[in-house]
């Protein structure tokens, strides 16, 4: 058997003359992924220190590294944006450099293996690289997969789903969130550019937004560490309530408002928003970040439950990150390809390794649904730009301590969050995803609402 029918079965041949087969066969299907390597945006570094760089005389912004001969083989087989996203988490393939940058390999690979002809060729080529090899993390996978229980969105199941996420560790969060620990977009007014600065005016603006004054009610579901419920409470005169699932933000939570001698003020507990007593009523209510956790089978529901939470003349404050591609219009626009569909499955890292279940709506639905309980619109504000910039941030943190996150939650975990955070600065920015702040009064028998009717009141004190 000559050595070129041993890499056609996918083994490692052994000698410089394979080698120099299987770094030839890689630099070939590297230009069928990439294009000619003078003509892409990024480099490319092979296991024996062959590069590949594009002919603009500064540095890329981020290298590519595949780190043994059979790298590019498990990256793509099967073709898929998993595939990708598993070779980065073991090791198989590393990025240095501006991971944000990278995503964008993702959205360019997807397009070009929507050809069946194409598919073929780069399976064809794939093959002959060597099928073993192991990455340089030595956390499998499968040990860090969610995997949640039950009928989805019942009320064990998202318990669970939510403290896969937040109960990681407090302290781990701490290395790349802000003082109070703020897991949401930061709002960067001008001038703005320091993530606790801009995560305080966020916690300002959203209080605006409620009219909140002195005696208020407040409660705000999926409260996080509580940084909103002690804000409106401190600098509002609130009465705060917050309810999370997660056991350990809530601890947390309620440490902090001891120290700060606000027991009498706010509160936060473990509870589920659906088993808040059927006879409380709030004068205003926040939700940050909670709507892409329900579901769409659930948002009815969640918007019911927020609308018989809200007094008469209160506001219902909605922010919550919304798929900018998944209106009915603008899928009519895409057309129907079974490559892209079924195998590139978006969205499948978020829910296997992130955040269970997991789900965005447009804007549209989240609307509409509002409108169905009973509420009006009254206001929306898109922060997309401000959510891209807080996710730089976070990324930059999480990076420069790198040592500690891996100490505390190990290298596969690091990159998982490194990963998610860059791409979701990369969706924002892009416009894939929005988020919005959408306010929503319960307006009195008489049509009248606490919402005042300009914005001038939301600005006064920022200009």
């Amino acid at each position: 058997m000559s050595t070129m029918d041993v890499v056609e079965l996918g083994e490692a041949p052994h000698g410089t003359d394979g080698d120099d087969r299987l770094v030839a066969l890689t630099h070939t299907i590297l230009e069928e992924l990439f294009g000619p390597a003078e003509q892409r945006h990024f480099g490319v570094r092979l296991w024996n220190g062959d590069s590949e760089m594009p002919a603009q005389t500064s540095p890329p912004p981020f290298t590519l590294v595949l780190t043994d001969p059979g790298s590019l083989r498990r990256m793509m087989l099967p073709p898929s944006e998993m595939s990708m996203v598993e070779a980065y988490l073991r090791g198989d393939i590393d990025v240095e450099g501006d991971l944000e940058s990278a995503s964008i390999i993702a959205d360019e690979l997807a397009d070009r293996l929507r050809s069946v002809r194409t598919l073929a060729s780069l399976t064809r080529h794939l093959v002959a690289l060597p099928s073993n090899g192991v990455g340089s993390v030595t956390d499998a996978p499968a040990r860090n997969r969610a995997h949640p229980h039950g009928r989805l969105h019942s009320k064990d199941r998202d318990a669970e789903s939510t403290r896969f996420h937040y109960d990681l560790s407090n302290d781990f969060f701490s290395l790349f969130l802000d003082r109070r620990m703020v897991y949401s977009c930061a709002y960067f007014p001008p001038g703005v550019n320091d993530i606790d600065a801009a995560q305080t005016a966020k916690l300002d603006h959203i209080c605006r937004k409620l009219r909140l004054v002195p005696g208020d009610r407040l409660l705000d579901i999926g409260c996080g560490w509580g940084a909103l419920v002690m804000y409106a409470a401190q600098h509002y005169g609130a009465i705060a309530h917050g309810v999370t699932l997660a056991t350990q933000q809530a601890t947390l939570a309620q440490q902090r408002i001891a120290q700060a001698g606000l027991q009498d003020r706010c509160k936060v507990e473990v509870l589920d928003y659906r088993d808040l007593p059927g006879e409380s009523q709030y004068d205003k209510v926040s939700s940050v970040g909670m709507a892409e956790h329900v579901g769409r089978a659930q948002i009815a529901t969640y918007f019911d439950a927020a609308y018989h939470l809200t007094r008469e003349g209160g506001i219902f404050l909605n922010h919550c990150i919304v798929d900018n591609g998944a209106s009915p219009r603008a899928t009519l626009k895409q057309p129907v390809r079974w490559t892209g569909d079924r195998l590139w499955r978006r969205s499948e890292f978020i829910d296997r390794y992130v955040f269970p279940d997991f789900y965005l709506l447009p804007l549209g639905e989240l609307i509409t649904e509002g409108e169905k309980a009973g509420f009006e619109v009254r206001d929306i504000e898109n922060l997309r730009d401000h959510y891209a910039k807080t996710c730089r941030h976070w990324v930059q943190r999480l990076e420069s301590r790198h040592d500690d996150a891996v100490a505390q939650v190990g290298e596969f975990r690091y990159r998982v969050w490194r990963l998610y955070m860059a791409a979701g600065a990369h969706q924002h920015a892009s416009g894939s995803n929005g988020i919005m702040q959408m306010v929503f009064a319960k307006a009195r028998r008489d049509g009248s609402t606490g919402v005042p009717p300009t914005r001038d009141d939301l600005y006064r004190r920022l200009a």
